[in-house]
């Protein structure tokens, strides 16, 4: 039987989660040994062009704009030792521990699926650091996200030679100090070894990645204010309805739809003016089905491009072994390395956590005016001496100030390298970092939305649905109902960082029962 807390690699059936369990969890690695004959195979091909002296890129040839440059075979070991000298040269704030760790499993994983033609010794030098907990020293900007994460990837790739610096317990160290704590001996690279480490869209997808599991609960919860906010707002259930979402089909829009009904099912709010003469609710209550699905939708995209790339071979050229029928046509020079479709799903996504941000700020501006929302104004106890909530929206229109800064595209940028031998390039590592980071906002928005609806909810006599009772349990840990004005800036701080590590949406699910995913998702 296997171990759970053990994963196996084999370059076809990593799962997000899995990624998750060794970069946040510590999770040990382990190279699957269905993996090892395809690596040996691939290996076995570049030995055999060495052996016959052919001349292939990226074997015996140099790179980029140099691909032209034969390199004689006493050369061989110091031209991947160049490569990653060279190409070390990335720039700005650290990459985060947990970033490291999933780019470096991305990596392995890829190195595992036996195109690459890598030693065997530096896949296991990659699982030894993994286990043991040595982490490269891996400045952030670097990459233009074709050619792969070059500059990123290649701080990986010094410290497998025992060069560069490594985090060892917090602490940035020289690599070679630690090996010898360690007794692991630096990895000698043989031909194309350094191209295969660090030629691959694993810093790009290692930030996705991060987004992707921060916002696998962080949208469903964005359901939740969404609904605390109906309560609150005494909004209607109609637009919910499920004739409405048959009638467009959307597959998006009908699971907000069905979360809805599941959230607010037996609400002694809604059941206490059913018979309202209100006809409809504002766009930012009655179209939270088609915006909030658009952007789950963009999510279902951003998953299956995720499970997609996490197990593909993207460094170049790319080795299939052919034994019966050995020759050049065994190694393909390509571009699995442009990272096109990362950025442009991250892109998307991006986009989507913009506009769910955008209609969050707009229920917040119809719980605060009395005028719409028959409360009292900006939830103050004594209006004019008190300010109330007023703030918190200005807070979150600041935060959507920042998430609207990073809706644009960053793959529209492209620019032109290595003596115009790498034209185009994707901006993949940029858009991913850009996603994650909108995330954060995104959080700081929710938080803001969810305290809102909460205090709204105070001025009301009856209970809300189980569902959103549980929530405003869960958010009165944090936030202790107004008593008058006083600082909310902690209270959002810790509400966002709680929206983010999720926790919550677990045990409201337990309590109160489970909420839609989609068809087919998960």
């Amino acid at each position: 039987m296997n171990d759970p807390l053990t994963i196996h690699l084999d370059g076809e059936t990593l799962t997000p989660a899995e990624i998750m369990m060794v970069a946040r969890f510590h999770a040990t690695v382990q190279v699957s040994q269905d993996a090892w004959p395809k690596i040996h195979a691939a290996r076995a091909v570049v030995d055999r062009i060495l052996d016959e002296n052919e001349t292939v890129y990226g074997i015996n040839t140099g790179f980029g704009a140099l691909v032209h440059e034969r390199i004689s075979q006493d050369d061989l070991a110091l031209l991947q030792l160049n490569l990653i000298r060279s190409h070390a040269t990335a720039i700005g704030p650290a990459m985060s521990v947990e970033a490291v760790r999933c780019m470096m499993v991305i990596r392995l994983n890829s190195l595992c699926k036996g195109h690459s033609g890598i030693h065997p010794d530096c896949i296991n030098q990659l699982v030894t650091y993994l286990n043991i907990g040595i982490h490269p020293f891996v400045p952030r900007i670097g990459s233009l996200g074709a050619s792969g994460d070059l500059a990123p990837l290649s701080h990986l790739a010094l410290t497998l030679i025992g060069e560069g610096e490594v985090l060892l317990n917090g602490e940035r160290l020289p690599t070679n100090d630690v090996l010898e704590q360690h007794e692991i001996l630096p990895v000698s690279l043989t031909a194309k070894d350094g191209l295969s480490l660090i030629n691959g869209t694993s810093q790009m997808c290692s930030f996705a990645i991060l987004a992707h599991q921060a916002l696998g609960e962080l949208l469903v919860l964005a359901d939740v204010i969404l609904a605390t906010s109906m309560e609150a707002r005494k909004c209607s259930l109609t637009p919910a309805n499920p004739l409405v979402h048959n009638a467009r089909p959307h597959p998006g829009q009908r699971t907000i739809a069905q979360r809805l009904n599941t959230l607010l099912a037996n609400s002694p709010i809604m059941a206490s003016h059913t018979d309202c003469d209100k006809v409809q609710d504002p766009y930012s209550f009655r179209c939270a089905p088609q915006v909030h699905g658009a952007v789950w939708e963009a999510y279902r995209r951003l998953d299956e491009m995720i499970r997609i790339e996490i197990n593909s071979a993207t460094d170049n050229p790319l080795i299939f072994p052919n034994p019966s029928q050995p020759g050049s046509h065994e190694v393909l020079s390509q571009g699995n390395f442009h990272g096109e479709i990362v950025a442009m799903v991250c892109d998307s996504m991006t986009l989507g956590l913009f506009e769910l941000g955008s209609i969050s700020e707009r229920r917040m501006d119809q719980m605060l005016d009395p005028a719409r929302s028959d409360l009292p104004a900006f939830l103050t106890h004594n209006s004019g001496l008190e300010s109330g909530l007023m703030i918190v929206q200005y807070v979150a229109g600041a935060s959507l100030s920042e998430l609207h800064g990073r809706a644009g595209p960053r793959t529209a940028f492209s620019t032109s390298t290595s003596a115009g031998q790498e034209d185009h390039v994707s901006m993949g590592a940029t858009s991913a970092w850009n996603l994650l980071e909108s995330t954060q906002h995104l959080a700081e928005i929710l938080a803001c939305e969810a305290l809102i609806s909460c205090e709204a909810l105070e001025h009301e006599e009856l209970n809300p649905a189980p569902h959103v009772h549980g929530f405003k349990g869960l958010v009165r840990t944090i936030v202790e109902p107004l008593r008058g004005d006083r600082s909310t800036s902690n209270d959002l701080i810790e509400l966002s960082s709680q929206l983010q590590d999720g926790g919550w949406l677990a045990r409201l699910e337990a309590e109160h029962g489970l909420l839609s995913r989609g068809e087919d998702f998960f």
